[in-house]
């Protein structure tokens, strides 16, 4: 639990002050989100367990995507600026926020990390969460949509036995799959109808950074994004999936709530 904020355990800190702390980060991701659309950037809150294979899926997303679009990442981690180098290697713009004893990032450290990176030049940013299948589910950053990372070597049961963060999460991202031939034990059907008890709108993409497996679809569903597609200031983008914008204009009315 952080120690900071609680993460709502009111025997650490009281209901009203965690209430408080929700309520001014609220207003700060408000902030955040009106830049973020004044500027036409897309933003993803990747969240997931510590190893679930964030960063590779990152570096995977790069080599696909990184040709046509602008793509930068706020790295959140406990300690060092390990992954926000291995992104940057990848040829990613990306800035680490190390949050110390936190285990999410919240609103207010994402808009200051904003300040090192050069974010209104990017089609999309990615804020990589800190590993944690709790305490980023409770807060806000400003984002479009969440992404939730999830290795098939957690285990079919994580979506039931961590709730919240799957409920909040517009897609699930099933890393690793390269790694199934030797866990014999682990059904992704299972997985799935797993998914489906907990997710108001169940959609998962599996995935190998490893492979490449997957990664073209995970793309494809960033491209069909609306602010993805939209034209914007900095550069001209193509219309290509134009066609597609509207199906998943509904991303940016509930990836927040």
């Amino acid at each position: 639990m952080c120690d900071s904020c609680g993460c709502g355990d009111s025997d650490i800190v009281p209901v009203a002050v965690h209430e408080r702390i929700l309520a001014n980060n609220e207003r700060a991701a408000r902030h955040n989100r009106e830049h973020f659309h004044d500027h036409q950037v897309a933003v993803i809150n990747l969240m997931g367990s510590p190893g679930a294979g964030k960063t590779a899926v990152l570096e995977a997303t790069a080599r696909v995507l990184g040709p046509s679009k602008k793509l930068g990442v706020l790295v959140g981690d406990l300690a060092t600026d390990n992954d926000a180098r291995r992104v940057r290697a990848a040829g990613i713009a990306a800035e680490a926020i190390t949050t110390g004893s936190a285990c999410h990032l919240d609103a207010d450290m994402v808009h200051k990390g904003l300040h090192r990176l050069p974010w209104r030049e990017l089609d999309v940013l990615f804020i990589e969460n800190v590993g944690n299948l709790v305490c980023p589910a409770v807060y806000d950053l400003g984002q479009d949509v969440n992404v939730v990372a999830l290795s098939v070597t957690e285990g079919e049961d994580k979506p039931l036995k961590y709730p919240t963060i799957f409920r909040k999460a517009d897609l699930v991202l099933l890393t690793k799959v390269d790694l199934l031939s030797v866990l014999p034990d682990i059904s992704i059907d299972r997985i799935r109808e797993n998914l489906s008890m907990v997710m108001p709108k169940p959609l998962m993409i599996p995935v190998s950074a490893t492979s490449g497996q997957g990664i073209d679809e995970w793309v494809r569903w960033l491209e069909d994004l609306k602010l993805v597609s939209a034209p914007s200031h900095h550069h001209a983008h193509g219309d290509a999936h134009d066609g597609h914008a509207e199906h998943h204009h509904h991303h940016h009315h509930h990836a927040h709530r």
